[in-house]
């Protein structure tokens, strides 16, 4: 990490004197393996490593951008060339610039939970045998998996550092790993296929194997028999896996680059209600073992844990230091970054805050309604809020899950559904850095038969 901090800062100092007012250098590295076996047969195995450079200069003004592959001197001369030209070319634009605050402490991930060396260093053969352990477990689990699609294991690591040219250094390391599996059922001529997944800083703390399998197979197995649910407006619960895209839409719109431009339903809301006082929505750059945990983001800003909503009320957008710029406020230290371009903005853990209600008693309290457990598509408009998905889950009936349903869709509107919430369950958990509990939506429209 420390030769790589240096190479940073060389980079920087390095694009000052060819004439750059500022720079700032950013270098990823890291390796990876995965298995993938089918029916017990190995389909898909990989191993890989790699390196890579950006660098971002200011000639006043005017940015631009370049990144390399390939360290050596000669070839990150032609880089900060490249990116020199690019900038020089460019137009002015008086909200660009690195930040004026930097994370205190840059070095490291200490205290965060997030980095376990040695994950990615497996036997490929060791791989393998989690990636069929996982997949038999689903095969065996019912007479009625016929099929599969796979079992999986992946295993990674990565290594990012940043320098600027206002002094900030520094680098922190993540390591994960995962299984899954995608079993198929079959029964009277009908198939159906589900997943299920398991995910971990390392190894030792993935659930085990057999008993991923063994949900994969269940999910998989209650999808037999599914038929189209009738049309109109009824109460929707969506399970944990599902509402974590109500999330994700959350993010989408108050993204601080939709904010200044506009384009977000919830652009000039910050104060308002536009959630059901029950909602309070967090998003955590710091959370202990987290899967978006980082000491700094993109551009060298610490981290924080933001409110975005608190008991329905709009409190904070997610910005990077230039959204914040152009709307007068403080970056959340949400910036993010590949090795090129200028930095964007994306959660970090985001989450909604759980109730205090089980899943089951959400479930037993619906007398007629749909239970969601997967969305197909990407019907949502943040300028508008306008919401349709094609779906999947299972129908209730007097608090009971009565049949299996699909061809289906969901439609309403984010800002009438936030405020729709009316029961939020206790189950909130992680399984990537956006997580959800049940949610129920109080009345929406379903298109069926």
């Amino acid at each position: 990490m420390r030769e790589l901090i240096e190479l940073a800062r060389g980079v920087v100092a390095l694009a000052q004197r060819r004439g750059a007012d500022e720079a700032e250098c950013v270098i990823q590295h890291g390796c990876e393996f995965s298995a993938t076996v089918r029916l017990g047969e190995v389909e898909a195995l990989k191993e890989a490593g790699g390196k890579g450079l950006g660098v971002r200069v200011f000639a006043g003004r005017k940015s631009a951008s370049a990144f390399s592959s390939d360290l050596s001197e000669a070839a990150l001369a032609r880089t900060v060339d490249s990116a020199l030209a690019m900038a020089r070319a460019s137009t002015d634009d008086a909200t660009a610039g690195l930040p004026e605050e930097f994370a205190a402490a840059p070095n490291g991930a200490a205290g965060l939970g997030i980095y376990f060396p040695g994950t990615a260093a497996i036997a490929p053969e060791a791989g393998i045998a989690l990636a069929r352990e996982c997949e038999a477990a689903a095969l065996a689990a019912d007479p009625r998996i016929q099929n599969s699609e796979g079992g999986s294991f992946e295993a990674s690591e990565s290594h990012s550092v940043l320098a600027n040219s206002r002094g900030f250094a520094g680098g922190w390391s993540r390591s994960g790993c995962s299984l899954s599996a995608v079993p198929i059922a079959a029964q009277d001529g009908q198939m159906q296929r589900d997943y299920w997944y398991a995910v971990a800083h390392r190894r030792e703390a993935l659930e085990a194997p057999d008993a991923v399998g063994r949900i994969a197979a269940a999910r998989a197995v209650r999808r037999l028999g599914a038929r189209k649910p009738p049309t109109g407006q009824y109460p929707v619960i969506f399970e944990p896996q599902a509402a974590r895209s109500i999330l994700g839409h959350i993010a989408e719109s108050v993204n601080g680059d939709m904010i200044y431009r506009q384009s977000s339903f919830l652009a000039g809301k910050i104060g308002q209600a536009i959630a059901h006082p029950s909602v309070t929505v967090v998003d955590d750059g710091r959370k202990p073992g987290g899967f978006a945990s980082r000491p700094y983001d993109g551009e060298g800003v610490a981290t924080r844990r933001t409110v975005v909503i608190e008991k329905g009320v709009l409190q904070s957008y997610l910005l990077n230091t230039y959204a914040a710029r152009k709307l007068g406020l403080r970056s959340t230290g949400n910036a993010s970054r590949g090795l090129a371009g200028a930095p964007g903005i994306s959660s970090s853990n985001l989450y909604l805050e759980p109730g205090a209600t089980p899943a089951a008693a959400i479930i037993q309290s619906v007398k007629q309604g749909l239970y969601v457990t997967e969305l197909i598509g990407f019907g949502f408009n943040a300028v508008n809020g306008d919401y349709s998905r094609g779906a999947a889950g299972l129908w209730i009936e007097n608090g009971e899950f009565a049949y299996p349903v699909e061809e289906l869709t969901i439609a309403g509107n984010l800002s009438q559904m936030l405020l729709q919430i009316s029961a939020i369950g206790s189950d909130l958990e992680f399984r990537g850095s956006v997580a959800s509990p049940t949610l129920l939506f109080e009345n929406l429209t379903i298109a069926g038969q």
